[in-house]
């Protein structure tokens, strides 16, 4: 059975329905900050005044949004590539490269975690807020590392795609 052709198991599924509800819940925070942008763009056009701390509402909803796509972005493997240098590399390569590349974003994902765990600490301990609505900064930091966890789930899970291509592909091969 090829790698393509390899049913998830129920956990895979479940985990990928929970990446993808949860870039979902990103989009729904990038429109609520479209929003806020364009009502504030109305309100300085026909009230000749913007909305007050629009720019620390989009500052905290695009952080918050970027992150949620992340782990889909991995799990689905839209991430950036270099297609150019690959376009003409054998399956085992791109197998290989694909579990390297795995390696790497599980890695990654792990240290962000660490370090983005820390600011998180930092930002309670030192309660520090946004400047116009006294907003906690550290509130936004709890759906970035749920975020990132999911990054690290969704890293693990192409690991397992990845390993498990270039076995099929191994083993065709012998």
């Amino acid at each position: 059975m090829a790698a393509g052709n390899r049913q998830p198991s129920a956990t895979g599924n479940v985990l990928r329905h929970v990446i993808e509800a949860w870039a979902l819940v990103g989009g729904v925070v990038l429109i609520g900050v479209v929003l806020v942008n364009a009502f504030s763009l109305s309100s300085l056009i026909l009230a000749g005044r913007p909305f007050p701390g629009d720019f620390e509402i989009v500052e905290v909803g695009v952080a918050v949004s970027v992150f949620c796509f992340l782990p889909y972005c991995q799990v689905t493997g839209a991430n950036v590539t270099a297609d150019i240098f690959t376009s003409g590399a054998g399956p085992r390569t791109l197998a290989v490269l694909s579990t390297a590349a795995s390696i790497v974003a599980s890695a990654f994902a792990v240290f962000l975690l660490w370090r983005m765990y820390e600011g998180f600490l930092d930002f309670r301990l030192y309660e520090e807020t946004t400047a116009i609505y006294q907003f906690p900064i550290w509130i936004a930091y709890v759906p970035i590392l749920v975020s990132i966890a999911l990054l690290i789930v969704a890293s693990l899970m192409s690991l397992a795609d990845a390993l498990a291509g270039r076995a099929t592909q191994e083993s065709a091969e012998l």
